[in-house]
C-alpha cells in the first residue's frame, strides 16, 4: 500500500464498475477513504468489498439532485469533509445524426453535463480549500467518432468546466483538472456491441487506432488520478490530462 493520499477523503462517482471502480481502487491503496456512487445496489455491494474496509457505497444516479443530495449528507455525517472529488459517472450510446432522438439527447446530457455540473456544485460546502477535482472527459473532446456526437459535445462541455472552474474556485486555491481516457476495457465500452462476434470487431477497429496496440486498463485511469488528486499535481490546475495510448495524439 501506498501512502500518498493517506487521512485523505475521496468521492468518486460512478465508482462501482469500469474506470470509477479503477480509481476508487487507486485510492484506497494509497491511503484513501473512499465514496463510492453507483446506480445499481448489487453492483455497488460488489466493488464495496472488492476495494476493501476504505470504501462506503451510496446507490445514486448523479442525474437525480436529490440523489446527489443524498449522497453529500452522507459523507458529511460520515466524514465531515472532502479532500477529492471525482465526477466519473458518466455514459453515452451511439447514434448518427438524423437518428437521434430527444430521449437520447436528453439522457446524455443529464447524466454526463448536469450530473457533473452539480456533482461539483453540491460537493462546494464540504469541499477543503485546496482540494482536488478531477472530471472525466474523454477522447471524443478532439477526435471525432462516427455516430458519437452527442456523447462528444458532452465531454467538451465537461473539458470546458474545468477551465471555467478554476477561475471560480481560485480563491479557495481549489484546482480542477479533466482526465480523458482512451478506450478502456470496461463493461460499458463493451456494452456498446450486442453480440459477442460485434464486440470482437469492435474491439479489433478500437484497438488498431491505438498506438500501443491496445485497449487501457482501468487501473492505468487509476494511476493518473492519484497523480492529479496528490501533492505531486499541486501545481497542475485545468489541465486535459490523456491517458490513452497515444489515441488522441496522432
Amino acid at each position: 500500500m501506498g501512502s500518498k493520499l493517506a487521512g485523505k477523503v475521496a468521492v468518486v462517482t460512478g465508482g462501482s464498475t469500469g474506470i470509477g471502480l479503477g480509481i476508487a481502487r487507486q485510492f484506497a491503496a494509497e491511503g484513501a477513504t473512499v465514496f463510492i456512487t453507483g446506480r445499481r445496489q448489487a453492483e455497488l455491494d460488489a466493488a464495496v468489498a472488492e476495494i476493501g474496509a476504505d470504501a462506503i457505497g451510496v446507490r445514486s444516479d448523479i442525474a437525480q439532485l436529490a440523489d446527489l443530495d443524498h449522497l453529500y449528507a452522507t459523507v458529511r455525517a460520515r466524514a465531515s469533509h472532502i479532500d477529492i472529488l471525482v465526477a466519473n459517472a458518466g455514459g453515452g450510446e451511439f447514434a448518427p445524426l438524423g437518428a437521434i432522438t430527444e430521449e437520447q439527447f436528453d439522457r446524455t446530457f443529464a447524466i454526463n453535463v448536469k450530473g457533473t455540473l452539480f456533482t461539483v456544485q453540491k460537493a462546494l460546502p464540504l469541499l477543503r480549500d485546496g482540494a482536488s477535482v478531477i472530471l472525466t472527459s474523454s477522447t471524443a473532446t478532439v477526435r471525432a467518432i462516427p455516430a458519437f456526437s452527442v456523447y462528444g459535445a458532452t465531454k467538451a462541455a465537461i473539458r470546458n468546466f474545468a477551465r471555467h472552474w478554476i477561475l471560480d474556485l481560485k480563491d479557495r486555491h481549489i484546482r480542477v483538472n479533466a482526465i480523458s481516457p482512451g478506450p478502456v476495457l470496461t463493461p460499458g465500452l463493451q456494452g456498446l456491441a450486442t453480440t459477442d462476434d460485434a464486440w470482437r470487431q469492435f474491439e479489433g477497429q478500437i484497438v488498431a487506432q491505438v498506438p500501443m496496440g491496445r485497449l487501457g486498463r482501468p487501473d492505468e485511469i487509476g494511476r493518473a488520478a492519484v497523480f492529479l488528486a496528490s501533492d505531486d499535481a499541486s501545481f497542475v490546475n485545468g489541465i486535459e490530462l490523456f491517458v490513452d495510448g497515444g489515441a488522441a495524439q496522432i
